[in-house]
């Protein structure tokens, strides 16, 4: 059988370095992308896996770079077939203190970042006839959280690109769905208190934050053929919280 690639954005640490260790076990050509931190320690972990991988530094908010990481993956692999796009910042802050700046940068690489990339890479899955687009949503697009608007917002436009996306794409047999993860222990969440992290496992039906490999199995199911009559849809990966 032809070996699928799959592209990670935002993939050199927490759920996106996840979700790349995912899909090398699944025997996945993977692209890893980053934006300034040069992930070292992923890449020498897929050399001892003996995956198929490439790696590509591209800020992709920015058009020209995201047509870059699009184009660099082609030449090397020839096609993409699933894209999981989970690029993301937080800048949190009270609503009434939050500068534009802060606002603008939180929807460009979360939500925009997501156009720019999907843009590139449908074209391609829709002369295919087939492929794979997971959108790296949250809880917080879901239900919102105070001193986190910006990221609220970016979280929910991904929903909603996602659920349009899904109906305009649904023909051509490529599938759209987006994974909603709760409080999952990356470096996002290390910066808690451990009076905040207390408060938080009491609100989690199962009592503790996620690891990222939880939501990267998610990824994995939603790119499999088992997955192929899922589309549209928003899994929470949250551990209960949202019950």
């Amino acid at each position: 059988m032809e070996q699928k690639t799959c592209i990670v954005t935002g993939s050199g640490r927490g759920i996106g370095r996840a979700c790349i260790l995912a899909f090398a076990k699944e025997g996945y050509q993977v692209v890893v992308n980053y934006v300034s931190r040069e992930p070292k320690e992923l890449v020498e972990t897929l050399k001892d896996m003996g995956a198929t991988y490439l790696v590509v530094k591209a800020d992709v908010s920015k058009e020209e770079e995201a047509k870059i990481l699009v184009k660099e993956t082609m030449a090397a692999f020839g096609s993409v077939d699933v894209l999981v796009n989970n690029a993301g910042i937080t800048r949190d802050g009270l609503f009434m203190r939050m500068k534009e700046k802060d606002f603008r940068e939180v929807i460009e690489v979360n939500l925009v970042s997501a156009f720019h990339v999907t843009k590139e890479v449908s074209a391609i899955m829709m002369k295919k006839r087939q492929g794979r687009i997971i959108n790296m949503s949250s809880v917080v697009g879901l239900h919102g959280n105070a001193g986190q608007s910006n990221y609220a917002a970016s979280k929910a436009g991904l929903i909603g690109l996602t659920k349009a996306l899904a109906k305009e794409l649904g023909k051509r047999h490529i599938t759209v769905n987006a994974i909603a993860p709760g409080f999952i222990d990356t470096e996002m969440t290390k910066g808690l208190s451990e009076e905040v992290k207390e408060g938080l496992h009491e609100r989690i039906a199962l009592g503790t934050l996620g690891k990222p490999e939880d939501v990267a199995h998610v990824a994995v199911f939603l790119a499999k053929e088992e997955s192929s009559y899922i589309t549209g849809q928003v899994i929470s990966v949250d551990g209960g919280m949202s019950l």
